[in-house]
C-alpha cells in the first residue's frame, strides 16, 4: 500500500453555502500532504426516497444547523478511517457504510457520509497528482459534456407547489456544436438573451428575471414562445434544444389526485399533463423532460418514454438508488437518470448506479447543486455521462474549458450524441 496516500486526517466543520441554509464541509489529508475538501447541503426540491440527512433540530439555522454531522465527522469516521489508502475508494465507502448500519443512513446522515466520501475520492487524485477527471474515467475520460444555459426558475406563480422549491426550472441545452467551447459560448448568449427579450416583455429588470411574479403569465407556453423564438433569432435553430426539471411530485395533490398549478392555474389530471406533455414536445424544441410526473408513477414515467422521441430523466424517480434505477429499467421508465452522490450516500453506490444505467442504455445527468460546484465537470468527463445539468456559464464552465485545453487534441464533444434523442 502506497504510504503517501494514507489518510493522515479528515476534519469538518459547517460552513454557508448558496442555499439559504448551512452545509457540512470536510477535508481529509493523506500522508503525502494532499488534501480533498468537499461540500454537501440539501438540494430545492428533496425526493422522498433519498437517504436522510444529519440535521441539529431546533430553533437555530431554521433547524438545519450540521454541527451534529460534523461531530460525527470527528468522534466516529475520522477514528476509524485514519490509516486507510484514499485510493481505495470501495474499501472506504464499504467501512463508511458500515459505521452507519443503516439502510437510510440515518445514524450518521447521508450529508456527513457523501461528503467524507466525495473528499476521499479528491484526496486520493490529489496525491496521485492527476485530474479529478483523470482520477475517475482513467485514459477514456476525454469527451467534453453537453452543457445547458439557466434560464429561470418556478417560484409558485400560479399558486401550487408549495413543495416546489422554485421548480420547474428551465434550460437551453446546446448540443449542435463541434467543441464545448462553442457550446458555452452559446449558452452565454442565449442566457443573456433570454434574459433581455423576457424583461422587455414583462416590463422586468433583466438582471432578476429569474423569477417572475403571479399574474405576468398565464401559461408557462407563453415563455416557451420567448424561449424558442430566441433560439431562432441567435442562429441556434436545430442545435439548441429545451430541458425543464419539472419536479411534478411536489405539484401533486394525493387527495384530489391532480397536478395544482403546474405550467398555469388550473388543475390537471395525470391524463392531462400527459397530453400537454405530447403537445409541448411537438410544437416547441424540447430536448429533455426532467421528472414530468409523480416520483412514485413508474408506469406513468414508461409510458412517455415510449410516446415521446426526447430525453425523459428521473431525478426523485430514481434519487441515484440502484434499486430503484433497476426497477426504471425492468419498466422502461425513462431513459437517463440524474446524477447527485448525496442522494444515495457515497461515491462507490452513485457510480455503482451509473454502470448500471449505462449498461442498459439509460442516460447519465450530473448535477452539481448539492453541493459539488465545479467538481461536477470533472464527475461528467470521468463518467463520460455526454451531458450535464447547466454548466454552460460560471464555474463549471471554466472548469470544463480548463479541462478542454488539458486534454488538447484529444478532447471530444458529445454534441447530440450525448443526449437520449430518438430520430
Amino acid at each position: 500500500m502506497p504510504k503517501g496516500s494514507r489518510i493522515e486526517s479528515i476534519v469538518a466543520r459547517q460552513v454557508f453555502t448558496w442555499r439559504s441554509h448551512p452545509g457540512i464541509e470536510t477535508t481529509v489529508t493523506t500522508v503525502n500532504g494532499a488534501t480533498g475538501v468537499a461540500t454537501v447541503h440539501a438540494g430545492l426540491s428533496v425526493g422522498d426516497y433519498e437517504v436522510k440527512f444529519a440535521y441539529d433540530g431546533g430553533t437555530r439555522w431554521d433547524g438545519m444547523g450540521v454541527q451534529c454531522a460534523v461531530d460525527h465527522v470527528h468522534n466516529i469516521i475520522a477514528p476509524a478511517l485514519k490509516g486507510m489508502d484514499a485510493t481505495h475508494q470501495a474499501e472506504i465507502d464499504h467501512a463508511l457504510l458500515e459505521l452507519d448500519g443503516t439502510p437510510d443512513r440515518s445514524r450518521l446522515g447521508g450529508n456527513t457520509i457523501a461528503s467524507v466520501s466525495a473528499a476521499v475520492l479528491k484526496a486520493a487524485a490529489n496525491s496521485l497528482e492527476i485530474p479529478l477527471y483523470a482520477h475517475i474515467g482513467g485514459v477514456n475520460a476525454c469527451v467534453l459534456p453537453v452543457p445547458g444555459a439557466g434560464l429561470m426558475n418556478g417560484a409558485r406563480r400560479y399558486g401550487g407547489g408549495e413543495r416546489a422549491g422554485d421548480k420547474p426550472s428551465y434550460s437551453m441545452m446546446c448540443y449542435g456544436f463541434d467543441t464545448f467551447s462553442e457550446a458555452s459560448y452559446a449558452a452565454w448568449d442565449l442566457e443573456k438573451q433570454f434574459k433581455r427579450t423576457l424583461g422587455k416583455r414583462l416590463g422586468l429588470d433583466p438582471e432578476f428575471v429569474r423569477f417572475i411574479p403571479a399574474g405576468l403569465i398565464q401559461h408557462d407556453r407563453e415563455l416557451w414562445d420567448i424561449m424558442t423564438e430566441v433560439i431562432v433569432a441567435r442562429g441556434y435553430e436545430g442545435k439548441v434544444g429545451l430541458q425543464v426539471d419539472v419536479a411534478a411530485g411536489t405539484y401533486f395533490d394525493n387527495e384530489k389526485g391532480v397536478f395544482v398549478g403546474l405550467f398555469s392555474a388550473e388543475d390537471k389530471t395525470i391524463e392531462e399533463l400527459v397530453e400537454l406533455y405530447k403537445w409541448m414536445v411537438k410544437e416547441y424544441p424540447f430536448v429533455i423532460l426532467e421528472d414530468p410526473l409523480d416520483e412514485d408513477d413508474f408506469e406513468g414515467h414508461a409510458r412517455l418514454t415510449r410516446e415521446l422521441p426526447i430525453e425523459i430523466v428521473g431525478d426523485d424517480l430514481f434519487t441515484t438508488n440502484p434499486e430503484r434505477v433497476r426497477k426504471g429499467i425492468e419498466m422502461g421508465a425513462a431513459n437517463a437518470v440524474l446524477l447527485k452522490v448525496n442522494q444515495v450516500g457515497t461515491i462507490s453506490e452513485a457510480f455503482e448506479m451509473t454502470r448500471l444505467a449505462h449498461r442498459h442504455g439509460y442516460g447519465v445527468m450530473p448535477c452539481g447543486s448539492r453541493g459539488e460546484g465545479a467538481d461536477i465537470a470533472d464527475y461528467a468527463v470521468g463518467l463520460i455521462t455526454g451531458h450535464l445539468r447547466e454548466g454552460g456559464t460560471g464555474d463549471t464552465a471554466n472548469r470544463l474549458l480548463q479541462i478542454e485545453a488539458e486534454l488538447g487534441s484529444r478532447a471530444q464533444f458529445a454534441g447530440q450524441d450525448g443526449l437520449r434523442l430518438r430520430r
